[in-house]
């Protein structure tokens, strides 16, 4: 369990607060998205996760210990990182020593040390790109160089901020298929997006930032229902998701496949 309690967090003492008194909870295998307005405080959330920003008050927990003061280095330990750019965070000249970068930090050698690192490159379909050099790879599979180096390091959570902005549709579903493989291990993913497909289609729960507190947290579907306002939030419908509502019953339809099966089993119930 990953946790935050009663977090505010400001740049500086003269600053507003970006964050006021937020708490959260990330449990074992949840692919949780975080989402809200640009500039609501979504990427500072995980920053203070990961140990790149520090609270100004209040606290952070994993399984039941503080670790409010621990740095990122030592977070890396449990969280994995990736950022919006992710070749920033490349510096070894080829993809197999990058992964092997944080493990061989860990203190592994010889053949412990590849046995992880091959796993984990494995893992992400990069076996063909082991001698590849990481900056001259396609963003998306620097992606998945960057995913690998958190596997390499038995990660426990992995955070990606906006994965998918600028890819196309085969990369964005290449990327999200190797996520709901990193869940059913157990592994918790939390992606910061705006790709409200995404997060009606495939995410188990979404926790949207307001207004400097936590303006909702739970299903996406509950968020969809009609209950709740998301393009009062910063977000939009999915057109699945309109689509869906305008039929009889409207269901929840959360992706186009959803919505074709739903609409020909009512017009095959009509027909009868």
């Amino acid at each position: 369990m990953l946790e935050l309690k009663d977090v505010s967090f400001r740049y500086t003492k003269k600053d507003p607060y970006v964050l006021d008194g937020i708490s959260l909870s990330f449990g074992r295998g949840e692919f949780v998205a975080v989402s809200g307005r640009n500039g609501s405080g979504k990427t500072t959330v995980t920053r203070l996760l990961t140990g790149l920003e520090y609270p100004a008050s209040g606290n952070i927990f994993f399984d039941g210990m503080d670790i409010t003061s621990e740095d990122a280095t030592m977070r890396s330990r449990f969280i994995g990182y990736v950022f919006q750019q992710p070749d920033r965070q490349m510096f070894m000249p080829t993809v197999y020593e990058e992964v092997a970068f944080g493990p061989y930090q860990q203190g592994k050698r010889g053949a412990d040390l590849d046995v992880v690192v091959k796993e984990a490159l494995h893992d992400t379909d990069l076996t063909d790109l082991a001698k590849e050099y990481p900056r001259m790879l396609s963003r998306g599979d620097q992606q998945r160089v960057a995913i690998a180096s958190a596997l390499a390091m038995h990660t426990k959570f992995l955070v990606l901020d906006e994965p998918t902005s600028g890819q196309d549709g085969r990369e964005r579903s290449k990327l999200v298929s190797l996520m709901h493989r990193l869940c059913d291990k157990g592994i918790t993913v939390i992606f910061v997006t705006h790709d409200m497909d995404i997060v009606a289609r495939d995410c188990s729960r979404v926790v949207v930032i307001a207004e400097k507190k936590v303006a909702f947290d739970g299903a996406p579907e509950k968020l969809f229902s009609g209950a709740y306002n998301p393009e009062s939030l910063g977000l939009s419908y999915p057109p699945s998701v309109i689509l869906g509502r305008s039929l009889p019953g409207a269901p929840y339809c959360k992706d186009m496949d959803v919505f074709c099966r739903t609409f020909l089993a009512l017009k095959g119930a009509s027909v009868r």
